[in-house]
């Protein structure tokens, strides 16, 4: 229970800071765990964004705040926007009225409470996995800036997958993986809050190709799970694995990348495994 109880006191963190800067440091070190883990936790668990409930929590509030009789220019700066006409439009995306509408009879607004984890055992779904200790090792392999807000790579990692098919660099990698690695990796290095990289790579000690980069994936001990499918099959299994095996696991997120390893080419029956850095709790 301890690691939905630091979930819930993030989210209390993020509650008494939603009229100033949430500091998402601040949210992963409460939650145990670093900023982008948390982010993909949250995502997984609450089947919404961080970004976007936090402009729901902080609309609802608004939404309050105005029909207590305070000015729109007072809720708009007091949510941290610089202009009325910024805060209009948020307004208007979560309850479908301008802020100025809010008081005028037959008008609803939406209300969203804050949200409070629990754990609930389901059991209906398999998950083939095994815990893995494995010392540091090197990826070669093409890499990104990712964002500080999870929900802006979900567009720009695809699209960087899909160049690198389309340039020719997936050919390059297989010929560089080391045999005892097999795969093509796609690596989440989001430990250090100030250098966010994707990388797609592989394992290699070989030189590392024009254009490419290198990357050590330090000694951890690694939940390994496996699947197959086509689609969205790989996100289903994450999403599985954050919310059904892991709350109950023993185990909680260490301080250290992501893995995917795409075991096969073939689009319509992926294998892969989804290596997560794990602690004993």
């Amino acid at each position: 229970m301890d690691w939905i109880n630091r979930l819930n006191s993030a989210i209390n963190y993020m509650e008494e800071h939603m009229k100033s800067e949430i500091d998402m440091e601040e949210v992963g070190r409460i939650a145990g765990c670093s900023s982008y883990h948390f982010q993909r936790m949250f995502t997984y668990m609450a089947d919404v964004t961080l970004s976007e409930y936090i402009r729901r929590r902080r609309m609802s509030l608004a939404a309050v705040d105005l029909l207590s009789g305070e000015k729109v220019i007072d809720v708009a700066f007091s949510y941290g926007y610089d202009s009325p006409t910024a805060f209009n439009r948020a307004f208007k995306n979560i309850h479908g009225i301008v802020p100025s509408k809010i008081s005028e009879e037959g008008v609803s607004v939406k209300s969203y409470p804050p949200i409070c984890f629990h754990i609930s055992v389901k059991g209906e779904c398999e998950m083939n996995y095994r815990i893995v200790k494995k010392e540091a090792f090197r990826i070669v392999g093409i890499s990104m800036p990712l964002e500080k807000e999870l929900e802006k790579n979900f567009a720009k990692v695809p699209q960087m997958w899909a160049k690198a098919h389309a340039d020719g660099d997936i050919p390059k990698l297989l010929d560089i993986m080391d045999e005892n690695m097999p795969g093509i990796l796609g690596v989440s290095t989001c430990n250090n809050e100030t250098d966010w990289k994707y990388y797609i790579a592989v394992a290699s000690m070989k030189d590392t190709p024009d254009g490419m980069d290198e990357y050590i994936v330090p000694a951890f001990t690694w939940a390994v799970f496996s699947g197959e499918g086509a689609g969205t099959s790989i996100q289903d299994l994450e999403c599985h694995i954050v919310t059904d095996w892991l709350p109950t696991s023993g185990y909680e997120y260490a301080d250290g990348p992501d893995m995917e390893v795409y075991l096969n080419a073939d689009p319509v029956n992926m294998k892969y495994e989804v290596w997560i850095p794990v602690v004993k709790k």
